[in-house]
């Protein structure tokens, strides 16, 4: 022990006393921790401070050739001026290498941060990626889709122009009716004077201008407008128009073939009742009067609230009379017993010259 404090002599004084007063008040127990953390700081500089003894002593003892010169040699002067300013280098170099590691740590950081930036790129480019390759299975989805509605509607097509042609054929044959049509029309009106107002691929329509042999001339009375529609299989349909010619209307169906022969009937019904219908045709630009030849019923309007009607029998003017069947006032039935008509058998014209002209009406 007294080698060792003689060495402690020489090194430093503050070494003597490591530990200080040990009478001290008693402290709490962050005091005590405090004074615990300082006492165990000092010792470790003790104990480097005893390393740095030993280390010098070890490199004095290994230049020494025997142990007389140890004794003999003076102790050296400013080993710990040495050992200090070598550990100041030491720190220098500690600092720096501090301040290389925190500069070098402040260049990681910002590639760290170039490299989240290009991480959070490439996640974006990725899911830009995976919406495009969706994107594009929908279109190779609707690609297929379009492209198999196209072969269908190939086939549709193929399909159509097949009817189309078919079509076509049968509009060739119906063209050729349709001449043929012509043929017989052109006769017809060279027989029977009549004009075609309308042709369409199915329907006909035509105006007769018939003959009278009676005592009315023919151009007396109005044309007869017939209509005549053509269906497959050489079937036709007659229509009778009664506009203002007065002859009912009535609808004639048969085969194609039989078409001039009901067009012969037709007119000589409308011709048989040419007389009449003559003279009712001629009244309708004098007087207010309607004919229903379903009725053979003649409705003079003389007024907004008086009005006559006249039943013209079959056969009229030849066989057949005109009589006078009712007169009504204001809805109401009129009286006309004493309603002397001039002389018995009046035509429709006398009648309704006489309706027009009597006051008691």
């Amino acid at each position: 022990m007294a080698d060792v404090q003689a060495v402690l002599e020489r090194c430093d004084q503050a070494f003597l006393d490591p530990y200080g007063d040990a009478e001290q008040p008693e402290c709490v127990e962050s005091d005590r921790v405090i004074l615990y953390l300082m006492d165990s700081r000092r010792i470790q500089k003790v104990l480097w401070r005893q390393l740095s003894v030993l280390d010098s002593m070890m490199s004095l003892l290994e230049g020494l050739e025997s142990s007389q010169q140890l004794l003999k040699q003076h102790c050296p002067k400013n080993i710990e001026n040495k050992a200090h300013a070598r550990w100041k280098a030491l720190k220098a170099e500690t600092v720096v290498g501090v301040q290389e590691t925190e500069a070098l740590i402040s260049v990681l950081q910002g590639r760290l941060e170039q490299i989240r930036s290009k991480r959070n790129r490439l996640t974006q480019l990725v899911q830009e990626l995976r919406d495009k390759k969706e994107k594009r299975e929908q279109l190779e989805g609707s690609l297929q889709k379009a492209q198999n509605a196209l072969r269908v509607c190939g086939g549709q097509l193929t399909s159509v122009r097949a009817e189309v042609a078919a079509v076509l054929d049968c509009l060739a044959n119906w063209q050729l009716v349709r001449d043929e049509l012509h043929g017989y029309v052109s006769a017809t009106q060279d027989v029977m004077q009549s004009n075609l107002l309308s042709v369409d691929q199915s329907e006909l329509c035509i105006e007769q201008r018939p003959r009278l042999c009676g005592s009315l001339g023919s151009s007396e009375l109005e044309p007869l407008k017939l209509t005549v529609s053509l269906s497959p299989c050489d079937r036709f349909k007659l229509q009778v128009h009664q506009s203002t010619a007065g002859v009912e209307e009535e609808c004639m169906k048969g085969r194609l073939m039989e078409l001039s022969a009901d067009l012969l009937e037709v007119m000589q019904h409308y011709t048989s009742q040419g007389d009449m219908l003559a003279e009712i045709q001629s009244l309708h630009s004098s007087f207010a009067i309607d004919w229903n030849p379903a009725q053979r019923l003649l409705v003079y309007l003389k007024s907004a609230s008086v009005m006559c009607s006249l039943l013209v029998e079959d056969g009229y003017p030849s066989s057949g009379r005109a009589k006078l069947q009712s007169i009504r006032r204001d809805m109401q039935a009129v009286d006309v017993t004493a309603l002397q008509p001039p002389r018995d058998n009046m035509s429709v014209t006398e009648w309704l010259l006489f309706l027009s002209c009597s006051p008691l009406v």
